[in-house]
């Protein structure tokens, strides 16, 4: 928040707190042993950056931290949604330094429903005897099944306990719909490039991060924010390596420049070894006022470069869960992209599966239903390519199985497109679902089986190479749907000249 303190500030509970390597107290080493990424973590609500649509004065999280146990309005159970390193763990740390309440804390990998039901009468206990409320707190709510999660309904609809669950999938597909009607779903948003900036240089300057000991170049702030995906966590957790990274190399050197330093004393030695004792005076006292001017002096911050961080993280962390949201959301990103003929964002996307180790196989089939459903008859030669890419990669593999994929992606996004084929057959489906369908007529009917003919199957049926254009004039649709239009060609690609060809047969078979 803008108006809050600031989130890195070294006043608090934590003022005073070594960085990494300085001398302290027992307590306070033990303190600066934890991830950089836990040093820094907001204290308070107005501490918390790039949340603003939640944190607002009134808001259903600043009333969970700041609402009184007998408030009538107030605390109310809230589930944060959101990808990883935007602050909902902070969020619920920040909730547990509240007053007046018991916090409970349970991860969905580790906990099932006797540690929930433990919680629940725990809290009855603390709520009956001491007028307290608990903020149960509920990580990876999505890995909890339905009966986990029935679990939970009644204390949350009591207010016996006020739920805060964190999930990074989407609460629609995760969360039980009742729990949902009892939850204020909050969304967290992934912090921009400059909110990360502005953490990295905080964590550098505080005493609960970095204490001054080291200094960022622009070159490498600018690669950690782009590398962390803008993900916090991850952000500091790569400037703690690189610093760590930086400290050894900056020792390193100095001791290389030590060992230099005593050989070039040593042969300066012997060669003034003959020098008059003036002279020799003169040159130890200058050595002993640039000692002390060199023991005067503050120790210079070490330099993180690009390069130390570049060794701590080389490579983007994707958010991508296959069977999550990124998964659905760049394959409806990557599909529809083809069909916008954006060839530079199909691409884009379908190095994003591939990246994530998605199933390649899966990728090849959504490029066929692509070319069927997007590109049509304005090019037929869409879908052989597209079936011989997923072909191809069920043969050769990865990574070799890229290429066919692009070649496919790329001749798809390029294509004229149309999908009169398929919308016509659906047209032709709602028809027979609605009881269109009527009687096949009876020339079209199967004459070879013995007594056919006696019924009249066949009689009166026009072979059509036997007439011009090898098209014969005759109706071929149920009566109940004589005169019917179902593909209507577009203009695009090859169905223009469709449409010329169509109007000639219709021609022919109804003069």
């Amino acid at each position: 928040m803008t108006n809050g303190p600031d989130l890195f500030s070294s006043d608090g509970p934590d003022q005073g707190l070594p960085g990494p390597g300085v001398g302290g107290s027992s307590a306070d080493s033990g303190r600066a042993l934890d991830p950089l990424a836990v040093r820094m973590r907001p204290r308070t609500i107005a501490e918390v950056v790039g949340q603003d649509h939640l944190t607002f004065p009134g808001s259903p999280l600043v009333q969970l931290v700041e609402a009184s146990g007998g408030d009538r309005a107030g605390a109310s159970s809230v589930i944060l949604w959101g990808p990883p390193g935007v602050g909902k763990t902070t969020l619920a740390h920040v909730i547990s330094h509240a007053p007046g309440r018991t916090f409970v804390e349970l991860s969905a990998i580790t906990a099932g429903v006797k540690d929930v039901r433990q919680v629940i009468e725990n809290a009855r206990r603390e709520r009956d005897m001491y007028q307290r409320t608990t903020v149960l707190f509920l990580d990876e709510i999505h890995r909890f099944s339905k009966a986990q999660q029935d679990a939970l309904l009644p204390a949350v609809e009591n207010r016996l306990v006020v739920l805060v669950a964190a999930t990074t999938e989407n609460p629609s597909f995760s969360v039980i719909s009742p729990l949902l009607s009892r939850s204020l779903l909050l969304t967290l948003r992934p912090l921009d490039d400059a909110a990360i900036a502005d953490l990295l240089d905080r964590a550098v300057v505080s005493e609960r991060g970095l204490a001054g000991q080291f200094e960022l170049e622009p070159a490498a702030k600018d690669f950690i924010v782009r590398i962390a995906g803008a993900d916090a966590r991850r952000s500091l957790t790569i400037l703690e390596a690189a610093a760590g990274i930086a400290a050894a190399q900056a020792q390193f050197a100095k001791a290389t420049a030590g060992d230099s330093t005593d050989a070039d004393a040593d042969a300066d030695a012997d060669a003034d070894a003959d020098a008059d004792a003036d002279a020799e005076d003169e040159d130890e006292g200058d050595a002993e006022v640039d000692s002390e001017d060199s023991s005067d002096s503050e120790p210079r911050a070490i330099l993180i470069t690009e390069a130390a961080c570049a060794e701590a993280s080389s490579e983007t962390v994707l958010r991508y869960d296959k069977n999550g949201d990124q998964h659905y959301d760049v394959v409806s990103a990557f599909i529809k992209s083809i069909r916008g003929s954006d060839v530079d964002a199909a691409l884009h996307y379908l190095a994003r599966m591939i990246v994530a180790g998605e199933d390649p196989r899966f990728i090849a089939r959504r490029v066929v239903i692509s070319a069927a459903e997007d590109i049509g008859m304005a090019d037929p030669q869409a879908l052989p390519i597209a079936v011989a890419a997923s072909t191809a990669v069920q043969n050769i593999g990865m990574p070799e199985g890229r290429i066919p994929l692009a070649e496919a992606v790329t001749y798809l996004a390029m294509a004229p497109k149309s999908n009169a084929s398929y919308r016509a057959l659906d047209a032709a489906i709602a028809d027979v679902k609605n009881g269109f369908s009527g009687q096949v007529p009876t020339h079209l009917r199967d004459a070879h089986y013995p007594g056919a003919k006696e019924l009249g199957h066949g009689e009166g049926y026009k072979y059509s190479h036997d007439h011009p254009h090898g098209v014969a004039a005759q109706e071929y649709l149920p009566e109940t749907l004589r005169g019917k239009r179902y593909y209507e060609p577009t203009g695009n690609g090859m169905e223009r000249s469709l449409g010329e060809r169509l109007e000639m047969l219709q021609r022919l078979l109804r003069p």
